[in-house]
């Protein structure tokens, strides 16, 4: 089964929702320079707590040191650090160090053929690898939550070359994971947009989204 992380998780009752539609994986956003979701340290503690420990919670950090980071973390107490931006290698044992029962996630955002070299650098140090649509290098860093769907076949081409498990996000929706899943082969995906409406999560896009990701 692919895995399904629902990101951008803004309540207690978003994240019911999402668990009863089928996700294995909550996303949390902390704060950003940008992008959607965002939500205090407090409230993401609190969604935490709710959930049942089976279910996966990972932090969105923008953070760029371990000590931040570990910081940021013994904050809300997730089961998992998503790192939204670039980190030097060196900071990753540091983390496995102080929380290693924490999974840790590097977020690469595809722009072109240098994303597959960026994963390969990092696919060593951390458990998960999720390509997204970003664009940190920006004046106004955006490090997620754009809606827009990046080239499949860089992706398809790191899947195939890395030693850990890659989730796809950016743009997905009910209308394209079936071909996502097919041409790129992720272990997993990562959705915010494509399951709300008013940038609340809408249950009939849920479930057609999950009836879809069965299919596929």
């Amino acid at each position: 089964m692919t895995q399904v992380k629902i990101c951008c998780i803004s309540s207690i009752q978003e994240a019911q929702m999402a668990i009863r539609s089928g996700a294995n994986i909550l996303g949390l956003v902390g704060p950003m320079p940008s992008g959607p979701g965002i939500i205090s340290n407090e409230k993401i503690a609190e969604i935490v707590q709710s959930v049942s420990p089976n279910i996966d919670t990972w932090l969105l950090t923008s953070e760029t040191s371990a000590k931040k980071i570990i910081a940021h973390h013994k904050l809300v107490n997730t089961s998992a650090i998503q790192i939204v931006d670039e980190l030097k290698k060196g900071e990753y044992q540091e983390i496995r160090e102080a929380i290693p029962e924490v999974k840790l996630i590097q977020v690469l955002h595809v722009k072109d053929e240098t994303t597959i070299h960026e994963a390969s650098r990092v696919d060593d140090y951390v458990d998960f690898i999720l390509l997204d649509s970003g664009n940190p290098n920006a004046d106004l860093k955006i490090l997620g939550g754009t809606g827009n769907v990046h080239n499949w076949e860089i992706s398809k081409l790191i899947v195939k070359s890395v030693n850990v498990p890659v989730f796809l996000a950016g743009g997905l929706n009910s209308n394209n994971v079936e071909a996502a899943i097919h041409k790129v082969q992720p272990y997993g995906i990562d959705l915010c947009s494509g399951v709300r409406t008013n940038k609340k999560l809408d249950v009939i896009k849920l479930k057609t989204f999950f009836h879809n990701i069965n299919s596929a």
